[in-house]
């Protein structure tokens, strides 16, 4: 009797948490970034942090990366996603542009960036143990506020992630998206991955 219990409750949370994820997907707000946004202009102040270890983070003083100086003047081609460490994020969002880097490079774009809310001491542990770090430029978003100034924020608290990021993709030229992807939910992975954007530029 009691294990019949156990495992309804059980059942019931699993359940609970499925569907407070696929509601909030379901409810998300579209970002306000678009094509023709201005990336510094809508992100004023806000910097990135240059993935690194702890040693190097404490002997650059702790520096982050203007915006200005990641987007002005080049090619860029970024991607957010939910966090380093989780599954569709390290077994195929990473790797797409991993693989196609080659591709990116042909096509005259200056730096193929990552971007995740998590501090860089994470995002470069995670880089080093993907083998990217060679290809992707990797940068953290410690409190989120990169994401929040573009309306790219999301509760994933229902899977014990907290404040994270939605999973999305852009070109940029110059601080101006030309291009840009969302998923409909930051499990997805069918517009923000390398072979779709390559297909944009």
């Amino acid at each position: 009797m009691s294990s019949t219990i156990l495992k309804r409750a059980t059942s019931s949370v699993l359940k609970s948490r499925v569907e407070s994820l696929l509601i909030g997907a379901s409810r998300r707000s579209y970002a306000s970034v678009a094509v023709g946004t201005d990336v510094v202009s809508a992100a004023p102040d806000v910097s990135l942090q240059k993935a690194r270890s702890w040693d190097e983070g404490a002997s650059s003083n702790f520096s982050t990366t203007p915006l200005k100086d990641i987007f002005k003047g080049k090619k860029v081609v970024i991607f957010g996603l939910p966090g380093a460490y989780t599954g569709v994020c390290s077994q195929q969002h990473v790797p797409s542009y991993k693989n196609n880097i080659d591709k990116f490079k042909a096509k005259g774009i200056d730096s193929v960036i990552c971007v995740a809310v998590n501090d860089p001491y994470v995002m470069n542990a995670w880089a080093e143990k993907l083998q990217a770090k060679d290809a992707i430029e990797f940068y953290g978003d410690f409190d989120g506020s990169f994401h929040k100034s573009l309306d790219l924020g999301k509760d994933l608290s229902a899977a014990l992630l907290g404040p994270r990021s939605e999973r999305w993709s852009a070109y940029v030229v110059d601080g101006k998206v030309k291009a840009f992807n969302v998923e409909g939910a930051p499990s997805d992975f069918k517009v923000s991955g390398a072979e779709h954007i390559l297909e944009q530029i």
